[in-house]
């Protein structure tokens, strides 16, 4: 076993980022498949939204993992690591990531930290999940050299269209410098009103001007009431609302996600032959 890291990445908040990286990873327990879900955000987010409502009061947190890194020292294997109900394990974060990106500006080889924690859970799991910071500072770099794929959920909204113009660029250097298999699996809409024109027109522009070049996910996140409540519940979609439309959507998106992977295997195994 060696996991398919995948970073989930935007530069901008309110995208849907941490409500998709835990949708996902739930959905991708679902089909049986191992899974770790990291949590990149000082804010903590996604260790908040699975149920741990107090992070800085938890003794390990990845913060702790990196510190070591950084030291080579070992952790012990699967120490801090929480188990959610719903089939998933979490790396949680806290307040203190926030000390640990002003540590990594004068550290040695300091994109590659997060590559260096996560190379022996690697083994672990089939797939690790990075939710990254709203931001294209040196955590979410670390995120980008350490995942082999990258998903971006964007609202439809002009600016958060303008916004990927500025995150490619950032995926395009890190590809070019430090991670050479760094592939884009493409962008997710996120927070879909369908009954506007406005994200209609603003959908249907993303899909034109990007479609060329990135995949846009077939799968389309509707907004909903009903996705904003499960933060404060610890609990997935498919828990809180499992006939919903949002479920339905993310159960979708997960099969994207895994037929995506299994044409790279495919193609992978064809050059090798």
């Amino acid at each position: 076993m060696n996991a398919s890291v995948i970073a989930i990445a935007n530069q901008k908040g309110g995208v849907g980022k941490t409500t998709t990286a835990a949708n996902l990873g739930i959905g991708l327990a679902q089909e049986g498949k191992k899974v770790l879900l990291v949590d990149c955000d000082p804010q903590a987010s996604l260790t908040i939204s699975l149920g741990y409502a107090q992070p800085d009061q938890l003794p390990t947190t990845l913060s702790t993992y990196m510190v070591k890194a950084l030291n080579d020292e070992a952790m012990p294997p699967g120490e801090g690591i929480l188990h959610h109900p719903e089939g998933i394990d979490l790396l949680p974060a806290s307040i203190d990531l926030a000390s640990m990106e002003l540590r990594l500006i004068s550290a040695m080889s300091r994109e590659t930290v997060l590559r260096k924690v996560l190379k022996p859970l690697k083994k672990q799991y089939d797939h690790i999940l990075l939710d990254c910071m709203p931001s294209l500072a040196l955590l979410t770099i670390n995120s980008l050299t350490a995942a082999d794929r990258v998903l971006i959920p964007v609202q439809p909204h002009y600016l958060s269209a303008r916004g990927l113009e500025e995150l490619a660029k950032s995926i395009d250097q890190v590809r070019r410098d430090i991670n050479p298999k760094l592939k884009i699996d493409g962008i997710l809409l996120t927070m879909m009103d369908n009954r506007t024109v406005y994200a209609r027109e603003i959908a249907s522009l993303m899909r034109e001007s990007y479609g060329r070049k990135l995949k846009v996910f077939d799968t389309e996140i509707p907004h909903s009431v009903r996705a904003a409540e499960i933060s404060a519940e610890g609990k997935s979609i498919f828990t809180h609302d499992p006939k919903g439309k949002v479920a339905t959507a993310y159960r979708a998106l997960t099969q994207e996600v895994m037929q995506i992977e299994k044409q790279r295997a495919t193609r992978q195994a064809g050059l090798s032959r």
